[in-house]
């Protein structure tokens, strides 16, 4: 006898949100939090289950943004659980700075793994890993150990940008203004330059050559006014978040590469959003020259996605670069013993150590899968919904852009789309001028998948209508 199909899990509302008791926490957090805090939607979570959340009123509602793709695992995944509560009947805390331990050694090995290259003599090229708790922490020290190896100041880094909230890390950061108005004087010897989106090309440029355009005009500022010799380190993310989820045109990576060989500058790639396994491979740029091997990076930060929901970031640098002297910088929290159980048990799932019931061989090769099938449903959603302007990204990392008729960003209907996918059950976050993110937990199915696309369609056809 065949046993009937599951039907697909919905989302369940059992009252208007948000519900009676999130209005009171809502009131009590406006009293007493700080009013830096955004709020975007009023969702107060009490519980989660995979890709599902419940809010204390008991609406249960798909997440379609994992805490800005922080929760890479879903929510209370029982492998993440189990790791950090046998961690957590160990020690919690020593102070990674002061005394080795072998969790975050073992840790260090395996991120290693993921970056390190054989070189043409035969040798492996070796790097090393500096814990921290965030990633605008991983950040800093990107820029401090940038200067200290170099000797040079200046650090490049791009328009749209987000690097953190931190002093270094708003000053690199170049998406909205909001993050730097009246906290100045920010970090010195820090430029900005466009970033090459294929959707909107910068400085006159096609499609095909924004990537080119953004290299010229960086050697243009090394002829008049910013000396090639006096910039420590160009800072970009290989897929932008902040600024739009926007993917570069190939040939960027390798060319910034070898822009920077040409003069002795270090380059860093941001990948605390678009990395640890979200885009189908462990970090963004190895989508790029030849799996990353024609842009390889001198430094990587990292964090939201490394351990599941704990606080946990991640310098990665070459051996060669990663030369500051002991005790010239450290952390009392960073690589926390329970926060590096949670990113082993994040990479038994990334890798396919442990498999997630209905998503493959790890979670990379889903994030891949059911990242193509959302991608080809939106375009679909494109073809029918001219204020769709563009659709794009890479595994579980994609960006819907709403439009004018004139092309132009159209802000306004972007946040009318993303209350309605709210009010019907799904979870989601914006970001550039007119963008919804879908960055999902990488444990979604393509059953899951299928309901978040059709809650996306009735909102589509509803500002249609």
């Amino acid at each position: 006898m065949t046993q009937a199909a599951t039907k697909p899990r919905q989302p369940e509302l059992k009252t208007t949100l948000p519900g009676p008791r999130s209005q009171d926490i809502m009131a009590r957090d406006k009293m007493h939090l700080s009013t830096s805090y955004m709020r975007p939607y009023p969702f107060v979570p009490d519980h989660g289950e995979g890709v599902w959340l419940t809010d204390v009123d008991g609406n249960t509602m798909l997440d379609f943004f994992a805490g800005i793709a922080v929760s890479t695992t879903g929510h209370a995944h029982p492998h993440v659980v189990k790791a950090v509560q046998e961690q957590i009947g160990k020690f919690t805390h020593v102070c990674l700075t002061d005394y080795p331990q072998e969790i975050t050694t073992s840790l260090a090995e395996r991120l290693v793994k993921h970056v390190e290259r054989p070189l043409a003599d035969g040798s492996t090229e070796k790097w090393r890993v500096f814990f921290s708790n965030s990633g605008a922490e991983a950040v800093e020290a990107a820029v401090k150990l940038a200067r200290n190896h170099t000797g040079r100041q200046h650090i490049i880094s791009t328009m749209g940008s987000f690097h953190g909230r931190t002093y270094g890390a708003i000053t690199l950061t170049g998406s909205k203004t909001k993050y730097k108005r009246g906290f100045g004087p920010l970090l010195p010897a820090v430029s900005h330059v466009p970033y090459p989106n294929p959707f909107r090309p910068p400085l006159g440029s096609t499609p095909e050559t924004c990537g080119q355009a953004v290299i010229d005009h960086i050697e243009g500022l090394f002829v008049g006014i910013l000396p090639a010799d006096e910039v420590a380190a160009i800072i970009v993310e290989p897929m932008q978040g902040e600024g739009g989820y926007i993917v570069p045109p190939a040939d960027f990576l390798p060319k910034l590469r070898q822009l920077c060989d040409k003069h002795g500058i270090l380059l860093i790639y941001d990948e605390v959003q678009a990395g640890m396994g979200r885009t189908g491979k462990m970090f963004s740029y190895q989508h790029f020259g030849n799996g990353g091997q024609d842009c390889q990076p001198d430094i990587i930060t990292s964090a939201k996605g490394i351990a599941s929901g704990m606080p946990l970031g991640a310098l990665l640098a070459k051996e060669s670069v990663m030369t500051w002297p002991v005790g010239s910088h450290g952390s009392t929290y960073g690589g926390n013993p329970v926060a590096a159980a949670a990113a082993h048990a994040t990479l038994d799932l990334l890798e396919g150590q442990v498999q997630h019931p209905g998503c493959g061989a790890s979670l990379m090769e889903n994030a891949a899968q059911v990242g193509a099938y959302i991608m080809a449903e939106l375009k679909k959603m494109q073809a029918e919904f001219p204020f769709l302007g563009d659709v794009r990204g890479e595994g579980l990392f994609i960006g819907m852009e709403f439009v004018q008729p004139d092309g132009t960003p159209d802000g306004a209907l972007r946040d009318r789309a993303s209350m309605r996918m709210f009010e019907k059950g799904l979870l989601n976050l914006d970001c550039g001028e007119a963008v919804i993110r879908i960055s999902p937990p990488l444990i979604l199915t393509r059953e899951d998948a299928e309901t978040g696309l059709g809650i996306m369609r009735e909102a589509l056809a509803e500002l249609a209508g």
